[in-house]
């Protein structure tokens, strides 16, 4: 056949590419089996932290405190040129408060949204909608669990506003959500696209690696030229 040369050409090629990467191959699939063989909190050694009795922030002289509920956590910020501080409750609700006067100040709404956003964000002046979610309800390129504004821009970016924070939280560009599409289907976990280690995972990497073990052999194997196998 007239295209056979050109066939043996791409062979010789793909052999000396396989001598090329086989290693990297080998390499990739052996580490990625080792980092997926736990769960990422035990790698972190969060299972051996021994459980702490949180204890209310200690601030009763100052205007911060408050008198309804217990501060877990405080952070002081500036927003819109004066102190801010940040406060979380240890039950999880969170509020600003002005530093100077320890006033209580009001949750964002869609207006302070928009104008946080052209504010800090390139191009953030080109809004084209707005939307509240809340807590339990935020959409799956945010993955927090709390109550934000997503400001859509024209080209796609979005950016999420914290309501009781006053903070921009995230930014997803297009790009971004293409990376975390293809980061689900990287750890095979496209719902919540978090979880690194699970069965699946684990079973389709220990085969990736003993496939390209077998080929990185195989590479070893001499192939007799076709006429001398054929016997002319």
């Amino acid at each position: 056949m007239a295209n056979t040369p050109i066939l043996r050409r791409f062979a010789q090629w793909h052999i000396w590419l396989g001598w090329l990467v086989g290693v990297p191959v080998v390499m990739w699939t052996a580490t990625g089996l080792l980092m997926v063989s736990k769960p990422i909190e035990e790698v972190r050694g969060e299972h051996l932290r021994l459980p702490v009795d949180t204890a209310p922030l200690a601030i009763d002289d100052s205007p911060l405190a408050t008198e309804d509920a217990q501060l877990k956590d405080m952070r002081v910020t500036m927003q819109n040129g004066r102190a801010v501080a940040i406060l979380t409750t240890l039950d999880g609700v969170t509020s600003r408060v002005d530093v100077a006067s320890g006033t209580a100040l009001p949750a964002i709404d869609a207006a302070a949204a928009s104008a946080l956003t052209a504010q800090r964000i390139a191009g953030g002046d080109a809004v084209s909608a707005v939307t509240f979610f809340e807590a339990d309800a935020v959409p799956i390129d945010f993955r927090r669990p709390m109550p934000v504004w997503q400001v859509a821009l024209e080209d796609g970016t979005h950016v999420y506003i914290g309501r009781d924070t006053g903070e921009i939280e995230a930014v997803r560009t297009t790009f971004w959500r293409w990376f975390d599409f293809a980061w689900g289907l990287h750890i095979m976990d496209l719902s919540g696209r978090s979880n690194t280690s699970h069965p699946i995972l684990i079973i389709f990497a220990a085969l990736s690696l003993i496939g390209a073990i077998m080929g990185c052999i195989l590479m070893f194997r001499r192939r007799k030229p076709r006429q001398e196998r054929s016997g002319t």
